[in-house]
């Protein structure tokens, strides 16, 4: 009675027509929980082929299993090798359907037809039989075609060559394929570099524009194409295969990884279509291929860079090996990377005895304390060190030698740190130089200042005398101008050797001694006038005076020095019987006093160095004047600096040459800029 008030028990194909879109779902649901309700790492997971095979099996256990298409199958494991199943997962994707059939049937408490439920095991199995053996013969095949692919690339053939015996495989297993090749991306256009078969040497070299023709719109958007007639289709640009009849014809991108290197394709005379088997095959060729021109390509970049950097070694070695410095590169452990045969020669061991060495093993005596400390400071530091002197035996001259050294962190483009490098310059010959120099300098320095001290006194003497013998007054007019002469001659001696005293003290006791007072700057210049007036009887020595407060914090002596010299200087230049005005001027801050004379101007050559020791004007040789040992400039501005002054001139034609003076009348601070 139950099965009566239920109907007629339906036949398997009304059961699977009746519920198709329910055992779809039903199988999805089971392929998630088999995965553990995660996504597939391969999408989509075969559902593309699931609503036709649920279709077979009601139309094969409705009319037997003649009705079974082999493509369904054979596309079915064709999809399921390219996406990188294995047995066992093809063989759970129909054990998966026979479950949901099943647990549909028992939700709904329904029999079958006598005899169907067992058709349709029967239909399942036939249908996973056929599919697990095409899907092995496939991979069978493959992998065969694959290593004969490997054995074609033992002899590490061209790419040429290589690109040819690999579709050469592909045609001697695959009987449809007539013609293939293997067209390269360069620049913007596809350049047939490989092809086997039919119009091979017609098409090898021809271009196809990327973007134009099936081949280059595919190469432009990264997908296969397929032409079903391709002497008929006006898309193919490659004229001999259209000449050569092709029916069929397929092609895909090489790729490596997300850029093109070209287009591969293979073409058929017989079919109009080529098997999903050998599509499989020939998409493994391809990727093969694309694999060895990825490294090809690799091989040659690197090949270049390394003939490159081997250049660049080369002419680095060159360079350091004619450097006329020593150069040398240590690791972090002090170990020598590279030296030039300078550093070589200095350290007395040969390059090759340096490389991989300690420094402590190449360098000997007690240098090796010295620059293991500043080359470990460099790498403590990351910073280099620099205008090191190091001394020691030097055995490229056979003496004790001197060098410069200079240490520098060496770092990679990210700034890693590598080691230290080291330059070397020999400086030995300089120091020689600059220490005979030096002794020079000072011998005649001393000597300045003894013979300085050993002539005053005599000189006074003169001059004693000469003041006494002035005094006569039995003295004739031609006596008395001869007296006048020998006390002009020593007041002009005594100011040489003051002024050569002044400068010895000036380089060997660190500065010319003032001794500050506050005195009265008008007092000082007209006490000193009247005494050169005394001795420059025939010259006119005027003073003028501007401003009342002419006080201020100075050393009187040397104030009437700086007078003295610059008004000697001028009666030196000045146009005969011309007078020497020496102007003072109180401001604010400073005393300012001027010195001005009337003659022909300082030449512009002589100006920068004006005031440099032993400077002397080409005008001072002129005519009868005398010569002066070209130190009264320079003492002027010594004694003016030690004040914290400033002196400067200005000459030109028709106003003669100002001296001007500024005495600062309370010595500023410390790091003062004067005027």
């Amino acid at each position: 009675m139950d099965e009566l008030a239920r109907g007629p028990r339906p036949s398997a194909a009304e059961f699977l027509r009746a519920n198709h879109d329910v055992l779809l779902a039903d199988w999805q649901q089971a392929v998630f929980e088999h995965l553990g309700r995660k996504d597939s790492a391969r999408p989509p997971w075969l559902i593309d082929h699931m609503p036709e095979l649920l279709t077979a099996l009601a139309d094969a256990t409705e009319l037997g299993l003649e009705a079974l298409d082999e493509r369904l199958e054979a596309a079915h494991a064709a999809a399921r090798l390219d996406a990188g199943f294995n047995l066992g997962e093809v063989a759970r994707e129909y054990a998966l359907l026979r479950r949901c059939i099943l647990h549909r049937l028992e939700a709904l408490e329904q029999r079958l037809r006598p005899g169907d439920l067992t058709r349709l095991e029967e239909t399942l199995d036939q249908v996973v039989t056929r599919t697990m053996t095409f899907f092995w013969d496939m991979k069978q095949r493959i992998l065969q075609t694959l290593d004969r692919m490997f054995e074609a690339t033992l002899d590490d053939p061209d790419m040429e060559t290589l690109l040819e015996r690999l579709l050469t495989r592909q045609m001697e297993s695959a009987l449809t394929v007539d013609t293939a090749a293997v067209m390269l991306l360069e620049g913007d256009a596809l350049v047939v570099r490989a092809a086997v078969g039919m119009g091979t040497d017609e098409v090898k070299g021809m271009h196809v524009p990327v973007g134009q023709g099936v081949s280059g719109r595919a190469a432009l958007e990264r997908r296969p194409f397929f032409v079903r007639s391709a002497s008929t289709d006006p898309r193919v640009l490659l004229g001999p295969l259209r000449r050569a009849g092709l029916r069929a014809l397929y092609g895909l991108p090489l790729m490596d990884g997300e850029r093109l290197l070209g287009m591969a394709y293979m073409g058929s005379r017989t079919a109009f279509a080529f098997s999903d088997s050998d599509v499989l095959l020939f998409r493994a060729v391809a990727q093969r291929a694309a694999a060895h021109i990825a490294h090809a390509e690799l091989h040659a970049r690197e090949h270049q860079a390394r003939k490159e950097a081997e250049r660049s070694l080369a002419l680095l070695d060159s360079l350091l090996d004619a450097a006329p410095v020593g150069i040398s590169f240590v690791d972090k452990d002090l170990r020598y990377l590279r030296i030039n045969g300078m550093m070589a020669r200095i350290n007395g061991h040969s390059v090759e005895a340096h490389r991989g060495h300690t420094l402590r093993e190449m360098v000997r005596g007690g240098t090796v304390e010295s620059i293991e400390q500043s080359l470990r400071q460099v790498l403590e530091t990351g910073r280099p060190v620099q205008g090191s002197v190091v001394e020691g035996p030097d055995p490229v001259h056979g003496r004790v030698g001197v060098w410069r050294a200079d240490y520098f962190p060496v770092r990679t483009p990210d700034g890693v740190l590598l080691g230290v490098g080291t330059t070397v310059v020999d400086i030995t010959d300089h120091k020689r130089a600059e220490a005979a120099l030096q002794q020079a300098v000072d011998f005649r320095e001393e000597l300045i200042a003894v013979l300085g001290h050993d002539l005053r006194n005599p000189l006074h003497a003169v001059n004693a005398s000469a003041f006494m013998l002035g005094k006569v007054p039995a003295l004739d007019t031609t006596a008395r101008r001869s007296v006048d002469r020998i006390r002009k001659a020593t007041a002009r001696m005594t100011r040489m050797i003051n002024d050569i005293l002044d400068f010895a003290h000036s380089r060997l006791g660190g500065g010319i001694p003032v001794t500050r007072q506050h005195v009265n700057m008008e007092e000082l210049c007209q006490g000193m006038l009247e005494e050169l007036q005394v001795v420059y009887p025939e010259r006119p020595l005027v003073l003028e005076v501007q401003g009342d407060d002419l006080w201020g914090d100075w050393d009187p002596d040397r104030v009437t020095q700086v007078l003295g010299n610059l008004v000697v200087n001028a009666l030196q230049h000045a146009t005969n019987d011309t007078p020497i005005v020496t102007t003072l001027r109180g401001e604010a801050v400073d005393v300012v006093m001027e010195v001005r004379n009337e003659g022909d101007p300082i030449p512009p050559e002589l100006l920068p160095r004006l005031f440099d020791p032993f400077k002397q004007s080409n005008r001072s040789e002129q005519g009868n004047k005398p010569r002066s040992l070209g130190l009264g400039l320079y003492i002027v501005s010594e004694i003016v600096q030690m004040h914290r002054g400033s002196v400067r001139v200005e000459t030109a034609t028709g106003d003669g040459t100002t001296f001007t003076v500024r005495w600062p009348r309370v010595p500023p601070p410390m790091g003062y800029l004067t005027p």
